[in-house]
């Protein structure tokens, strides 16, 4: 199995939707976290189960929360370039 590694500009999405999220409701960053975290596991389990989406970028959805985790699968890792919200433009992740 393949560890997944987060790009800086992928950790700064987690971190702002975390932050944003709290904002709203103390306890809701946690469950985008945790949501995050089943969504790395299903990448972790099956990391060609997704469809390409440009190139060798994939997308996996978050459960509970409109945001898709952008990843490529290289030799020896799984990088995450982004977790972005859905309704923003995809020349976001596409730019990464």
């Amino acid at each position: 199995m393949k560890p997944v590694l987060f790009t800086a500009a992928a950790e700064a999405d987690v971190e702002e939707a975390f932050q944003w999220y709290e904002a709203q409701r103390p306890g809701l960053g946690a469950a985008f976290r945790h949501a995050l975290d089943v969504a790395v596991a299903a990448v972790e389990g099956g990391p060609e189960s997704y469809a390409v989406l440009q190139r060798n970028t994939r997308r996996v959805l978050m459960p509970k929360f409109p945001y898709g985790l952008y990843y490529r699968i290289m030799d020896e890792s799984i990088l995450v370039v982004g977790c972005i919200h859905a309704k923003r433009h995809p020349r976001v992740w596409r730019s990464r």
